[in-house]
């Protein structure tokens, strides 16, 4: 199953998504006067990225269900997650951001596919991968006062299927965060939801280290950006997802591991360090030799609020990647990996939030979704047939993220997995070629 999000696709997609409806849906009961909520120095690290869900859903699964019903749901849901229908303001002295909580809303799009089922569009080379048209491309700014953090978009298709897309300001919290968010509001309107309120954790007072921070090589700073919270790639960019069958995997992981090893290697370590040689070999093994690898929190709370809890480390070769062996770099993520969350939360910490710093793709990063419930999002008990996360904003050395494949929603189904890489636009279709090649991927 190939999707590239290149020419025609995207073209087309323009085309045929029509019909376009916006509306704002608020809390059903007003949050209070002059409450906020605090954004953490990991919070304003990732201030310009965006995380962009998509899921789809056979007719089924939809079958009945209004906008009306959609919406209904809503307005429970964001009484729990009040600080999602807030809005970005700064404060008159420090000019550190936060979060207004005064019930400005989310914002809900309505959209239409005539041309297309679900399943036609699934198979269409680029529009499985591609949330172009699907997902409302909205980024905060300029008027920061009036942007919303999220877009919820319902895209219905000519055989009776939706398509739920969701736009996502990074500042909120991690895909994790989405994941549970997205459920509740599901859970909410078929019931299931349970009763009791999200805990919330009191905010840390972080401070700055009392000697100069080492600087951390998973974060840079970039030129302000003022109140459009946006940044400019060097080059244009690129989105390919491809899909791993749980046999392909267990293929790949017999083909990568090396029996003699000790170190257990998970899968995400395993398509990490192939794609790290296959890129280092594309790369001719110039620019940063350093690698980003995200992955979750352990101790992250079961019913808690959104926010940024992704631990953020470094891995640093002293070798050539496009050289060695993929289970040698398999085992350098696992053992060597150096965390950095600390050194991120001093420094921004130390501007005081005003600075802009760029994440994802100021070294080549990896980021570790296995374990997010993508399908978890059921409606009227059907899971989705396909559903994919991707990151926005992302920096010149590009990003790769793993998710369940299709195959975690089926009952009793093994798991496969999602690989979407966001590259320049030359080197994805060069990486296609040495996966084909070398591995029979894509």
């Amino acid at each position: 199953m190939v999707m590239n999000s290149s020419n025609d696709p995207v073209r087309i997609q323009t085309q045929i998504i029509h019909g376009t409806r916006i509306s704002s849906v608020v809390p059903g009961r007003a949050t209070g006067e002059n409450k906020v909520h605090e954004l953490t120095p990991l919070d304003l690290a990732m201030k310009l990225h965006y995380i962009r869900g998509l899921y789809f859903f056979r007719a089924e699964a939809v079958q009945g269900l209004s906008v009306h019903d959609l919406k209904g749901a809503m307005f429970p849901w964001l009484e729990l997650y009040y600080p999602v229908s807030g809005r970005i303001r700064q404060g008159p002295d420090s000019g550190r951001p936060f979060i207004r909580c005064n019930d400005g809303g989310v914002r809900v799009v309505e959209a239409w596919c005539d041309d297309f089922s679900v399943d036609e569009w699934l198979a269409m080379e680029g529009c499985g991968g591609n949330d172009d048209g699907l997902v409302y491309n909205q980024a905060l700014g300029p008027d920061l006062g009036f942007s919303p953090l999220v877009y919820v978009q319902f895209t219905w298709f000519k055989c009776g299927g939706m398509s739920l897309g969701l736009s996502w300001a990074h500042v909120l919290g991690d895909p994790f965060s989405v994941s549970a968010f997205i459920n509740k509001w599901a859970q909410i309107m078929a019931g299931t939801a349970r009763s009791q309120p999200l805990h919330v954790s009191s905010i840390q007072n972080y401070k700055s280290a009392p000697t100069i921070p080492k600087s951390p090589l998973s974060i840079k700073r970039v030129d302000p950006v003022g109140d459009c919270w946006v940044t400019a790639s060097n080059c244009q960019m690129e989105s390919h997802s491809f899909l791993i069958t749980s046999e392909k995997l267990d293929q790949l992981m017999k083909e990568i591991l090396n029996p003699s090893q000790a170190t257990k290697i998970s899968e995400f370590e395993a398509l990490s360090a192939l794609i790290w040689k296959s890129l280092s070999e594309i790369r001719d093994d110039l620019g940063p030799r350093i690698v980003t690898i995200c992955t979750n929190s352990p101790q992250r709370e079961e019913n808690e609020p959104p926010s940024n809890a992704m631990e953020f480390s470094i891995v640093e070769p002293d070798f050539s990647v496009s050289k060695a062996d993929v289970s040698d770099l398999a085992v350098l993520i696992t053992e060597k990996r150096v965390g950095e969350d600390e050194a991120i939360r001093d420094l921004v910490q130390g501007d005081n939030g005003e600075g802009d710093y760029l994440v994802y793709g100021t070294n080549l990063t990896f980021v570790n979704l296995e374990e997010v419930n993508v399908y978890g999002l059921e409606l009227k008990g059907q899971k989705p047939v396909f559903a994919n996360y991707r990151i926005g904003g992302v920096g010149d050395e590009g990003v790769v993220v793993v998710c369940p494949g299709p195959e975690s929603g089926v009952e009793g189904g093994r798991g496969g997995r999602l690989v979407t890489v966001m590259l320049p636009e030359d080197q994805v279709v060069e990486l296609k070629n040495v996966l084909q090649r070398d591995w029979d991927l894509v």
